[in-house]
Order: C-alpha cells, then sequence, then structure tokens
C-alpha cells in the first residue's frame, strides 16, 4: 500500500488536479477535509461513489473526513456542466432527501472510529441563515463578475440561448462560503470534488486566503467516463442508485459484473480497497485468461458487498446463476421478475394451475413456448424443457399452484437459454 493518502489516490489513478503543496500536506499532516454531497434525490447513485471512497480512503490514513449534504445550495442548483436550469424542489423535498443520503453515507465512513471518526453535516444549517445584505458585502465583495463568468461551468451555459439565472450564477459564492465556515468552524483545509467542479472549490480557497490570509487546498478527481465513450452509472434502464428501493442489489451485482473488459481493472482500482497486489494479479489473470472473467467478478462481489451485506450478495449471485441453469429455490418473486425481466412472458389464469394443475404441454403451448403439442412433445422427450429450471422427462406432469414462486410465476425454458416467464394472475 502506498506510504500516505496522495499517492495512493494518485496510483488508483483519482487525482485530477489539485493545488501546489497539497501531497506534502496529507504526508505529514492529519488534516480535516470535506466533499460536498447534492440532495436534489433521496439516493446518491454510482458516480457518488468516486467522491465517497476517496473520503473513506482519506479517513483510513488518519485525516478528518466530512461529507456535507447540501440541503441548502440544493434549494440553489449547481449549473456547472447542466445544459438547463434545474427544477428548485422544496424545503420538505430536499430535508427527505438528505435523510436518505445520510444513512448511504454509512457504509462507506466510519462514524464510529474514536480516532478520526467521520462527520456528517448540512450546509442548509448556515446557509438559510445567512442574512444577504451581510452575505453581499462581506462574501459577495470578494468575487468580481469578470472571475466569475470566466469559470467554464458558467461560460457553457452563458453560450447557450437559455442563459443563467443569478440564482445559479450565486451557486459558487454559496459553495465557497461553505468552505470557510467549515475552515472557521471545524479546521477544515481542504476540499474535494469531481473536475467539474474546480472552479467552484478553488474560488473558495481564494476566500479564505482573502478574509483570513489563510492556506486552504483543493483536490479534485477524474469524471469517470466507460472506454466506449458512454456515461459511467447509466444503463439502458437508467442510472444505478445505490438505494435498493430504485436499483436492487442483483442489478447493482449486475452492473459491475458486465463491466466493459477494457475498464474493470480501472474500476477495480477506483472503487474497491483491494491492495495493489491483489489488483495488480487480477490484472494479469485479466490479460492472460479473459474468458475466466475472475476481474468482473471479484468486482462485482466487492461492491455488492461493500453497499448492500453478504446475505445481499449471496442472493445476487444465485440470481446470477439462474440463467445458467441454477437452482431458484429460496429466490422470490421480485428476484424473479427482476432476473427474466427482459424476456418474453405469458399470462396465465390461476384457475387453471388449481387443483392438479395444467398438463405441461398445455402449458408450453398456451404460454408460446410451443407452436403445437406435437412439438411440446418432441421437446420433452429430448429432454430440451425445464420448468423453474428443473428438466421435465415426462409429458404426462402437470404443473399446479405448488410449483409457482410465491405463488406468482413460472420459469420455462426451452433448451439451454430459452427462457420464457409465465405471470400467474387472478
Amino acid at each position: 500500500m502506498a506510504q500516505d493518502a496522495f499517492n495512493e489516490l494518485k496510483w488508483r489513478g483519482m487525482v485530477y488536479d489539485y493545488n501546489e503543496g497539497l501531497p506534502e500536506l496529507l504526508a505529514t499532516q492529519k488534516i480535516t477535509a470535506y466533499n460536498g454531497f447534492d440532495a436534489s434525490a433521496d439516493s446518491l447513485h454510482v458516480g457518488h461513489m468516486v467522491p465517497l471512497l476517496a473520503l473513506a480512503r482519506l479517513q483510513r490514513f488518519g485525516h478528518h473526513p466530512i461529507a456535507l449534504a447540501g440541503g441548502g445550495t440544493t434549494l440553489i442548483g449547481d449549473p456547472s456542466f447542466k445544459a438547463n436550469e434545474r427544477t428548485l424542489l422544496s424545503y420538505a423535498q430536499i430535508e427527505a432527501n438528505v435523510d436518505a443520503i445520510k444513512v448511504m453515507l454509512g457504509r462507506f465512513l466510519d462514524f464510529e472510529v474514536k480516532s478520526n471518526p467521520a462527520r456528517l453535516l448540512n450546509n442548509a444549517d448556515w446557509l438559510t441563515k445567512l442574512n444577504l445584505i451581510e452575505f453581499l458585502r462581506e462574501t459577495g465583495k470578494h468575487f468580481t463578475v469578470n472571475y466569475m463568468m470566466a469559470k467554464d461551468s458558467v461560460k457553457m451555459r452563458l453560450e447557450r440561448e437559455e442563459g443563467l439565472s443569478f440564482t445559479e450564477f450565486s451557486y459558487m459564492l454559496l459553495q465557497s462560503y461553505d468552505f470557510l465556515y467549515l475552515y472557521d468552524h471545524v479546521g477544515c483545509v481542504l476540499q474535494t470534488g469531481g473536475s467539474d467542479q474546480w472552479g467552484n472549490i478553488t474560488a473558495g480557497a481564494e476566500l479564505i486566503r482573502r478574509t483570513r490570509g489563510g492556506q486552504a487546498y483543493s483536490l479534485v478527481y477524474p469524471l469517470i467516463t466507460k472506454s466506449d465513450g458512454t456515461k459511467f452509472g447509466k444503463t439502458e434502464s437508467g442510472a444505478v442508485w445505490l438505494s435498493a428501493d430504485r436499483t436492487s442489489p442483483y442489478k447493482f451485482y449486475q452492473f459491475w459484473l458486465n463491466t466493459n473488459d477494457r475498464d474493470v481493472i480501472n474500476y477495480l482500482k477506483y472503487f474497491t480497497f483491494l491492495p495493489q497486489e491483489e489488483i495488480l494479479s487480477l490484472e494479469y489473470s485479466q490479460a492472460n485468461h479473459p474468458e475466466q472473467r475472475e476481474a468482473h467478478r471479484m468486482l462485482a462481489r466487492v461492491m455488492t458487498r461493500l453497499l448492500h451485506d453478504e446475505t445481499a450478495l449471496q442472493r445476487s449471485e444465485q440470481a446470477a446463476q439462474v440463467l445458467f441453469g441454477g437452482e431458484l429455490n429460496g429466490l422470490r418473486a421480485a428476484d424473479i421478475e427482476e432476473i427474466f425481466s427482459d424476456v418474453p412472458s405469458a399470462r396465465l389464469e390461476k384457475a387453471r394451475l388449481e387443483g392438479a394443475g395444467l398438463n405441461v404441454i398445455d402449458l408450453l403451448v398456451s404460454s408460446g413456448v410451443a407452436k403445437s403439442r406435437g412439438e411440446a412433445r418432441r421437446s420433452i422427450d429430448e429432454g430440451g424443457i425445464s420448468v423453474n429450471n428443473q428438466r421435465v422427462s415426462d409429458s404426462a406432469r402437470f404443473v399446479s399452484l405448488n410449483d409457482a414462486i410465491d405463488g406468482q410465476f413460472l420459469v420455462l425454458r426451452k433448451g439451454r437459454k430459452n427462457y420464457h416467464l409465465v405471470r400467474i394472475e387472478g
């Protein structure tokens, strides 16, 4: 492992830009650092794991991390590299979002360790109490309009027809004030964030220099992109969230398991705490035996266990094996619906499965797995039909409600990979 936090982050490819003197500071002192998290949704997403895990790495090297929930700044909306102005949320919505985010932060940061416990703060606690006139006199006077307009995030919006409202234009001042407030009250000297936040972060450090004569530092991480150029953390079904209610553990597991071969080693560096030696070993395996997908499976296992728990990991691994003929025992209806969300499906009235049930041949025909009774019988005789991944050997077999998973689903398979989901209704 690297000897200090900066070199650890650098080896993992997490250093995009920083102030002169920061490497020496992190190597010789234990400092307080913070990263802000937007509260525009009731869940963080996988993109937030970059700064979250970076804070966790700083903590593991003895530094003092602060996760700052943007309960106040979210009332304004960050314009950084956004095409259009955000819809403003209500106070109640933002407060509920902050409460939900707090739970997720605890999966990554240690709030109980005695030496350097993590802290969770909400900038609404001070921003909503600001007096406008005093704020403009004491903070606003240190920012020229020329300086603010020179920032890339502002220039991009000014070039659009929609322009930039004064509300969003003031965001930089509020974020800078956050840094000043934390510098004054908890001795925070480092702000971190994504590379799109460089202008806001350095503005805060400059405010501290001008008003307090103090030295503050900035560190930004690269914005993670996929090797194919598409946005990291996005799938065909949308964003990958940290909340199990938004993205199930199975879907979360699958997201990492399906990582592009060209990205998997970088993701192991960015998102896991695996030591360098183990990652280098996985890199060797990926280069010489890519068909084994050892690195992909490790990434999916580590990330699912980190965010959820061992039970969720085991269920996710079991669910992943189902598509290859694995056992369905113990899986719930919700698991089945997710696993087979993309396969053809048919609906079947519950009454047809009551009592003795429905002959398997009639089931195959009515669900569309076989075009005729003759085709269904031949498929069974050839050993090519399974119900709930159990091979059917007798064409006289009946399928009843006792076979239904949670009384809601039957999983039919023809051949090795042709699945069909039967939804039981009524």
